[in-house]
């Protein structure tokens, strides 16, 4: 389990995990609407991650959990 920061910048979404001092892209994500958003997603590097779905509030902290490299 990570704290991660997500942002959205003109549409692309950022996540970053400081204590990696990385930050990728989300290419693809389990839930994509405003009430239900997150589950499994793809990072630009090929890392997936788990989100705990729930609103698309951003920008915000989260505690998210990696599933495979």
């Amino acid at each position: 389990m990570a704290k991660v920061m997500l942002r959205e910048d003109d549409g692309v979404i950022y996540f970053y995990v400081a204590k990696k001092d990385m930050e990728e892209t989300i290419e693809s994500l389990e839930f994509d609407t405003e009430n239900n958003w997150g589950g499994e997603v793809e990072l630009s590097n090929g890392e997936t991650w788990w989100i705990q779905p729930g609103p698309k509030n951003l920008p915000k902290e989260e505690v998210c959990k990696k599933i495979s490299d």
